[in-house]
């Protein structure tokens, strides 16, 4: 936590290079400023900046992140769906983001992960992990 008071104009300066850095969540967002030392009504006002300065929107952070999860690292909707509610994203900004990953691409991530887990030896671990898998990837996770 950092104890330095950053004036109105600092954090906001702060905050704009945070935020171009790459796309942030508004509680990540949030958590900055309070670190700052800036209090509830400063983080709101510097929140409502950021917005109309187009450096901090929600529904683009969320279609990234969702984006980036499942091309990097393979994710499922579901586990994608958890994640972004943990960055208290809304409902709506969620569900455009799971409805942003191509329909397709999707289904042939599944299947590579499912051909690859059928190549493993052992068939307990073969059901163990198509039963895990097949549940990350259900369509009923939107």
């Amino acid at each position: 936590m950092n104890n330095k008071y950053f004036s109105i104009e600092e954090a906001l300066q702060k905050a704009k290079q945070y935020c171009a850095y790459q796309e942030r969540s508004h509680s990540e967002v949030k958590e900055k400023l309070y670190s700052f030392g800036m209090n509830k009504k400063e983080v709101d006002e510097l929140l409502s900046e950021l917005i109309s300065d187009n450096y901090l929107n929600e529904e683009r952070f969320a279609i990234q992140f969702a984006g980036g999860k499942f091309r990097i690292k393979q994710w499922g909707r579901v586990k994608i769906k958890y994640a972004l509610k943990q960055k208290q994203v809304s409902e709506y900004c969620i569900k455009k983001a799971l409805l942003a990953i191509d329909e397709n691409d999707y289904h042939k991530t599944a299947q590579k992960l499912l051909s690859k887990i059928k190549n493993t030896e052992g068939r307990e671990e073969y059901i163990y992990q198509k039963k895990k898998t097949a549940g990350s990837f259900d369509a009923e996770g939107i």
